[in-house]
């Protein structure tokens, strides 16, 4: 039988500053501090007579976001209650809907109305219509098998802690996430079993067991024009080709069989997803291998990889655009990290990037050290299992940077790009 459950915990601020995570208040809605000279009894005086002024950029803030804080502050503005009272529902609505995701847990304290606010369908039709919140990055881990998640929001530069005690008490890790919904595996005693939850509103389910219920590899992918999501299970983990695709399709709430994927020798686990193909990389024949999602059929695809590459990982990016990451050389000094894309019609990888040598030092000291890479939306992340350091790349932009915080040094943690959305349905 399907388990589905809910919970109603709140999340909390992550101070990156700090050097471990701890709850702190989140960010202030509305006020501010008195700034004044006037305000502070015993301070000194700071006016530009006395003392130069110097110009610095708020800590966690992108140029263009700091730019709007050199202006005047004006005083606060004082609202009147008789006529806000009165804001009509449908306008109140759709100025919340445009509210980040993670500020709306704060705001559910102001009255009952707002407290009940992600049951509203109408609260949540405003909500599936304004633009994502934009990328975020999940990090999961077990603290004395506790789950433990935190989010950092790329726009906000701030960590979040999402509590995830609602989930089972499995021995389970993270598959993937796609359109606002998480996917975990694991195994119910002897039992393996497929999860997928809403961190945002606590909500999960438990898929029917496959046809074949052995531990697979997963990848999870939400269509939020029809509202519904697909987990696409191929081979076993231990390396059986013998198992037909199977794929769970939650408006049927059932598994359906499909091709055996030709006998081929995987060269990573690791799948890429894009424009309704899941790709995987291949040592024997060498190249890829590409699964239809419509028609359920797989085929080879002759694209031979970079000379020298050491480890290679296949990132989807938007629309049609697959990528390769991985190292090339032999020896550590040598070595550097490279960026392709697929060219579809000849059929070969075009080199589109490289990581400069100092961030490449920084992220992976020793030769031998291992990452971890992963997309969304041509953003491509890159953690190293030992220096607990996160970079993330800007394909569009071809602009580098650090992301910051604590949340990643975890040794045994597992990350995932996310996108938080109210609106994303387990059902």
């Amino acid at each position: 039988m399907n388990g589905v459950g809910e919970s109603s915990e709140s999340v909390s601020v992550l101070r990156d500053d700090d050097a471990c995570p701890r709850q702190v208040s989140p960010i202030r809605v509305g006020g501010s501090r008195n700034t004044s000279p006037l305000g502070r009894v015993g301070s000194r005086n700071t006016s530009p007579s006395r003392q130069k002024a110097v110009k610095t950029k708020p800590r966690g803030l992108d140029e263009e976001t700091a730019a709007t804080f050199g202006k005047a502050v004006h005083p606060d503005v004082q609202m009147e209650d008789n006529i806000w009272a009165m804001l009509p529902e449908d306008l109140l609505n759709e100025i919340l809907a445009r509210v980040p995701p993670f500020m709306i847990f704060r705001l559910r304290s102001v009255c009952k109305r707002w407290n009940s606010i992600l049951q509203d369908g109408s609260f949540l039709k405003f909500h599936s219509q304004v633009p994502s919140h934009g990328p975020c990055l999940l990090t999961f881990w077990k603290n004395s098998q506790i789950p433990q998640c935190s989010v950092f929001s790329l726009p906000l530069k701030t960590w979040y802690r999402i509590p995830f005690t609602f989930l089972p008490q499995w021995a389970f890790w993270l598959v993937g996430s796609s359109g606002g919904l998480v996917c975990f595996s694991g195994l119910d005693g002897l039992t393996f079993k497929t999860l997928v939850c809403n961190p945002l509103t606590q909500t999960w389910r438990t898929l029917p067991s496959m046809h074949y219920n052995q531990q697979r590899q997963l990848i999870l992918v939400v269509d939020r024009v029809d509202r519904s999501f697909k987990v696409i299970a191929t081979s076993d983990i231990y390396g059986d080709k013998s198992l037909p695709t199977e794929v769970y399709d939650s408006k049927l709430g059932r598994w359906s069989l499909h091709q055996i994927m030709p006998a081929v020798n995987l060269c990573s686990s690791k799948m890429a997803y894009c424009d309704s193909r899941l790709y995987l990389e291949t040592l024997s024949p060498l190249g890829l291998m590409m699964y239809r999602l419509d028609t359920g059929y797989w085929e080879h695809i002759p694209a031979k990889f970079p000379r020298s590459l050491l480890d290679g990982y296949l990132v989807a990016g938007t629309q049609k655009r697959l990528f390769l990451v991985g190292r090339i050389g032999l020896y550590s000094t040598l070595q550097s990290m490279r960026i392709w894309e697929l060219d579809h019609e000849k059929i070969m990888w075009v080199e589109i990037s490289r990581m400069p040598p100092k961030y490449f030092r920084a992220l992976l000291r020793l030769s031998a050290e291992r990452f971890e890479c992963f997309g969304q939306d041509n953003l491509i992340c890159f953690t190293s299992w030992n220096q607990g350091k996160g970079l993330l790349y800007d394909v569009d932009r071809k602009a580098w940077s650090w992301i910051a915080g604590c949340a990643l040094q975890s040794y045994n943690s597992q990350v995932c790009f996310y996108e938080p959305r109210f609106d994303a349905s387990i059902c």
